[in-house]
């Protein structure tokens, strides 16, 4: 059974509305975090005495690094708090990507403070390298705020130990989620040492200034965006959900109603992170997108069961609470600039690219959809699909292994065997890490420019 959703050429006239393909703000916020850094790297160069020996060469290398990492913390934090700039405009994955570099190197500078400043303060003591833990301790003991800050320095290294690659893949999702929320934390412990033992902060009133209203925009946002944001949209829109409904094989559609759910703001192509608030799923929050353009009474998301939480989404019950936070997401027609446009899905990456099938503007003709599954039975929504590239006059392809088991070739010459003019077309993309890279190269060697190949990994 499908669930089937009407009111397609609406949302395309809404959709029409929307489109105003602009440039990602991405080069001119790298351009303002790098004037942030140059600006740090200015003012431990303007309160910097001349340097003797070796000490005090030691001491400026921890003071460098423990300025820099309290300006990274900021940003670390600002990328996680969901400002609709970043999230729509520049993308969830991208923002996800620069949050994650960002945290290595707040890490890497947080480490090398701490064992640079222990060290310089060891030598002034007459101890030996060896002497660092106890010459830790003292500190710790004696001035004021390190105890704080210590604690901060140990939830970072555990948050930056669940991060990496081995250990993220094997915890579970909700657990690396929860765990990593203690960035919060650790960012409030930390900051306090650097007002109150920091030399540069005491000889420079406006660089103190300039840092409490770093920190202080960062939390405004946080507490907006992450917190009163969400709760007005669900005060107001009171989600719920309408049914589930099998689509495939392991694969449901969640029905959610509300009210006035079409002045959320969503477009095709989005995701919001969904709080089913259902024994054994109420403290998850998993992000899912959008399988049909919004209605002004129903969003639908279509879900694999990859896992225990969205397992669980096929015992859901009529009127079981919705929360959701968003929308989030930069894969919607704002990034189209050709007429034509070919969807590529792979597995349950169908979800967002059927929501943009429905509704990208176009002529017959100019879009295609290809679809790649297992098997046929794993064609979630086909039914739906067919109804909308016949409406349409859209072409519809699909791509699965062969009997023996065989995988169907989707390479750069297949590719344009099937559509001669590729390179004319923009690619929306979305599917399993390993298939979007190989239909990624495929496109490139196809001739499509890397700037009409879009692209988000909602792997968060």
């Amino acid at each position: 059974m499908t669930t089937t959703l009407a009111g397609g050429r609406a949302a395309r006239r809404q959709t029409t509305r929307r489109i105003r393909p602009r440039r990602s703000p991405a080069a001119l916020l790298l351009l303002a975090v790098w004037a942030g850094a140059a600006a740090v790297l200015w003012l431990w160069w303007h309160t910097t005495p001349a340097i003797a020996d070796d000490t005090g060469r030691i001491l400026g290398a921890g003071r460098i690094t423990g300025l820099l990492a309290g300006y990274l913390m900021a940003l670390v934090v600002l990328q996680v708090a969901r400002v609709p700039a970043l999230e729509r405009r520049v993308g969830s994955d991208r923002v996800a990507r620069w949050h994650a570099m960002t945290g290595r190197y707040t890490l890497s500078l947080v480490v090398a403070h701490v064992l640079l400043t222990m060290w310089g303060y060891a030598r002034q003591a007459g101890r030996s390298p060896v002497g660092i833990l106890a010459q830790t301790a003292e500190s710790i003991d004696r001035l004021p705020d390190l105890g704080k800050a210590a604690v901060g320095t140990g939830l970072f290294l555990v948050i930056g130990l669940t991060s990496a690659g081995p250990v993220r893949r094997r915890l579970p999702y909700d657990a690396w989620y929860h765990l990593h929320l203690l960035t919060y934390a650790a960012v409030y412990l930390t900051f306090w040492h650097q007002i109150s033992t920091g030399n540069d902060f005491a000889v420079e009133p406006a660089a103190r200034t300039f840092w409490y209203g770093l920190y202080g925009t960062v939390t405004a946002l946080v507490v907006w965006y992450r917190v009163l944001t969400p709760v007005r949209l669900n005060l107001r829109h009171r989600l719920r959900v309408a049914a589930v409904v099998e689509e495939a094989p392991g694969i449901v559609s969640v029905l959610i109603g509300g009210r006035r759910l079409h002045r959320m703001g969503a477009e095709a192509g989005q995701f919001f992170r969904w709080r089913f608030l259902a024994p054994g799923l109420r403290f998850s929050s998993h992000p899912y997108s959008l399988s049909a353009a919004p209605r002004p009474d129903t969003l639908r998301i279509t879900v694999k069961a990859n896992g225990d939480h969205s397992a669980r989404l096929r015992e859901l019950a009529p009127g079981t609470r919705v929360w959701a936070e968003g929308p989030y997401g930069a894969l919607t027609a704002r990034r189209r600039s050709r007429g034509k446009v070919l969807l590529v899905a792979g597995g349950v990456g169908i979800t967002p690219m059927r929501a943009l099938f429905e509704t990208l503007p176009g002529a017959a003709g100019d879009l295609t959809l290809l679809y790649r599954a297992g098997t046929t039975r794993d064609l979630a929504l086909w039914d739906e699909l067919a109804a909308i590239a016949k409406e349409r006059g859209a072409r519809l392809m699909y791509a699965v292994n062969s009997p023996d088991g065989e995988r169907p070739d989707i390479s750069a010459r297949t590719l344009r065997q099937k559509i001669p003019d590729l390179d004319r077309h923009d690619v929306f993309l979305c599917g399993p890490p390993g298939f979007a890279r190989s239909v990624y190269e495929a496109l490139r060697g196809a001739g499509v420019p890397a700037r009409r190949i879009h692209h988000e990994s909602f792997e968060m």
